[in-house]
């Protein structure tokens, strides 16, 4: 079986050699210096080792390049897996994320990703593992980090009374707090049971 043989003439292995510098793709730059030894009368096999690949390899990409010249030695873009959720999808998951749960109806206090995932299923019936909704949320331009969750019982007015009379840093106080009296020792927290009538 004959070689294939380059039939693009406009330029030569020194010129080719020169394109080399220019391009950002080493992929392409590896291809062009195969051909270009191809030029120089070097033998298919050595060329195509030197490129870092297989002699039928070389011979392919040698007819893209007749076909196409040294554009023709980029890689193609893959199309790739087509997105799971539509844009309208995402933006409601958007939509989800920035007003944040609703304790009666989603369950939760904040959202995790396993919260999501779940209910993308119910609301959309698409599958997503809980990573995807991770990716997802990171194509989003989301944050992993969130605030703390205010526990919907939680008394605000006690807890800035505690925190106007615990000094930090001083001697021990005793804080009265409803049925139980806080005593802070060093950085741990001890209750002890309120036994007055």
């Amino acid at each position: 079986m004959a070689a294939v043989k380059i039939t693009r003439t406009d330029l030569d292995a020194k010129q080719l050699r020169a394109t080399v510098v220019d391009t950002a793709d080493v992929r392409q730059a590896r291809r062009i210096l195969g051909i270009a030894m191809v030029l120089d009368g070097h033998s298919r096999d050595l060329s195509a080792k030197a490129a870092g690949m297989d002699r039928q390899t070389l011979c392919d990409w040698i007819h893209r390049y007749n076909a196409e010249g040294v554009s023709g030695l980029l890689d193609r873009p893959r199309p790739g897996h087509p997105a799971r959720l539509t844009a309208e999808q995402m933006g409601e998951l958007s939509g989800w994320v920035e007003q944040g749960p609703d304790l009666k109806d989603d369950g939760v206090v904040r959202w995790r990703c396993v919260d999501l995932r779940d209910k993308t299923a119910a609301r959309f019936a698409i599958a997503l593992h809980e990573r995807s909704v991770g990716k997802l949320l990171d194509k989003l331009d989301f944050s992993s980090m969130s605030s703390r969750p205010l526990h919907p019982q939680s008394d605000l007015e006690a807890q800035e009374t505690f925190k106007k009379r615990a000094r930090i840093g001083g001697p021990p106080v005793a804080v009265e707090t409803g049925c139980a009296i806080l005593v802070r020792r060093g950085a741990a927290e001890k209750f002890l049971v309120d036994l007055t009538p």
